[in-house]
């Protein structure tokens, strides 16, 4: 099996994780109530969510991924690779949850990308 199948199953899982939590919370229209009991009450009901728990198990699982990387490479290799996680959820948020972009935005993703593919390849 390709090592490097690890780390994308990690980034695959950490980012699914994000943003099905962004996108299940929104369609929820989530209020926190004021006091801190109510919204540990509230955030503890909220797991329950199918969607949100699959973020949770998500996380989970890209821990599972994250563990089988470290055993095949160093992680000053593996760990660039992580900083794209950022730079999916961009894109991803944009199309799919409609999120906004800047040119700012943009010229962060591009420096993150090349940050990676330099840190990586030299």
């Amino acid at each position: 099996m390709n090592p490097y199948l690890y780390i994308f199953g990690t980034l695959f899982f950490t980012i699914y994780g994000q943003i099905v939590l962004k996108w299940r919370l929104t369609n929820l229209k989530i209020v926190l109530p004021e006091s801190i009991s109510d919204k540990v009450i509230y955030l503890i009901k909220l797991l329950f969510d199918p969607y949100i728990f699959s973020g949770f198990v998500s996380a989970f699982i890209a821990s599972l991924f994250w563990m089988a990387a470290m055993t095949k490479f160093e992680i000053t290799q593996a760990y660039p690779f992580m900083s794209l996680a950022p730079a999916l959820v961009f894109v991803i948020g944009m199309f799919f949850l409609g999120e906004t972009y800047s040119i700012g935005k943009v010229i962060e993703l591009v420096l993150i990308v090349t940050g990676t593919i330099v840190t990586v390849k030299y």
